[in-house]
């Protein structure tokens, strides 16, 4: 299962694995199999899945490469194309965040416009206007402050905890992270979330909004009904904020569940997106399954680089990753 907040390759540690994964990429990039991969590419559809701006600098350099290599397009293109059964142009890239997080507002809208490249941004819908921190987040903070729950061995560490949730039945990881805030040293600390007027702030800068669920569960791990309800209930708030239904929808962790997917079409959305580290078509075959390439605003150029020339993919295949 593909871990969607525990993507590497930022370039600022000097931990010893930090340094041979740097290593790594330099070689990747310079190899002569990148000028072959990024032939291929061109003929493919890059969709960079990101999710907050924590290295605005690194940010605002990935975006000027893809100004100049790469050919970004809006979700109305990429809707556009699948409608008329047209590919889209050679070296499209769409831009992705998902979660909300507000650095997007705060340090990737400003570099978004500087260089005009448009993006998507998948929203929890349970969130906006408060200030939870995401589940993932606290359950990792309460791990490690000596929260304890049945479901997690003795031992288990923030990491391998949230791992650990995300595999559970849903009733269960919400059951776990209860557990871990009554047996917790202190609360996790509250982290202010986008507000609705943030989201039409957004989407007046260009920006499109689209729906990933109320909450974020592994669907899944969910129960058929519970699936489809958490696809509804969060394209029901966002209409109401944004006054216009989302069409897009991004899977939470990128878990394909066929009773979201089934409430998806039934609501009319027309692409869904996956997180599963792959180039999709020009003309994506299957709309409500988009392959994306994870990614994020600390990623080293190295990596970046053989990220959209799909030899990072096709290296982390090989490696048994997913």
């Amino acid at each position: 299962m593909p871990d969607e907040h525990a993507v590497g390759g930022g370039g600022t540690s000097t931990a010893p694995a930090d340094t041979r994964r740097n290593r790594i990429d330099t070689l990747l990039r310079h190899s002569p199999l990148q000028p072959a991969f990024r032939a291929v590419a061109a003929g493919r559809l890059a969709v960079l899945a990101y999710h907050g701006i924590d290295d605005p600098q690194t940010f605002a350099a990935q975006m000027a490469r893809l100004a100049r290599t790469a050919r970004p397009v809006t979700l109305a293109r990429v809707e556009q194309a699948v409608l008329e059964r047209r590919p889209l142009p050679p070296r499209s890239v769409l831009v992705t965040f998902d979660d909300g997080d507000r650095s997007l507002l705060t340090h990737g809208l400003p570099v978004l416009a500087r260089h005009g490249i448009p993006a998507v941004a998948y929203v929890i819908a349970g969130l906006i206007g408060g200030d939870r921190p995401y589940w993932w987040s606290e359950a990792a903070f309460l791990v490690e402050r000596g929260g304890t729950a049945a479901a997690l061995p003795p031992g288990t560490g923030p990491d391998a905890a949230v791992r650990r949730l995300k595999q559970l039945p849903d009733a269960e990881r919400r059951s776990a992270i209860d557990e871990l805030r009554t047996t917790a040293g202190t609360a996790a600390p509250r982290r202010p979330q986008l507000t609705p007027a943030d989201l039409r702030t957004l989407r007046d800068s260009g920006l499109a909004i689209g729906n990933h669920t109320v909450d974020h569960p592994c669907l899944d791990r969910c129960r058929p009904d519970e699936a489809a309800e958490q696809v509804a209930e969060a394209h029901t708030r966002l209409t109401g904020w944004l006054g216009e239904a989302p069409a897009s929808f991004a899977y939470p962790n990128g878990n394909l569940d066929l009773h979201a997917e089934r409430a998806l079409t039934d609501l009319g959305y027309r692409t869904a997106f996956l997180f599963d580290h792959r180039h999709d078509r020009r003309l994506p075959r299957r709309p409500l399954r988009i392959s994306r390439l994870r990614v994020n605003a600390c990623t080293s150029m190295n990596r970046f680089d053989t990220i959209l020339s799909g030899l990072h993919p096709a290296v982390h295949r090989l490696r048994g990753g997913r």
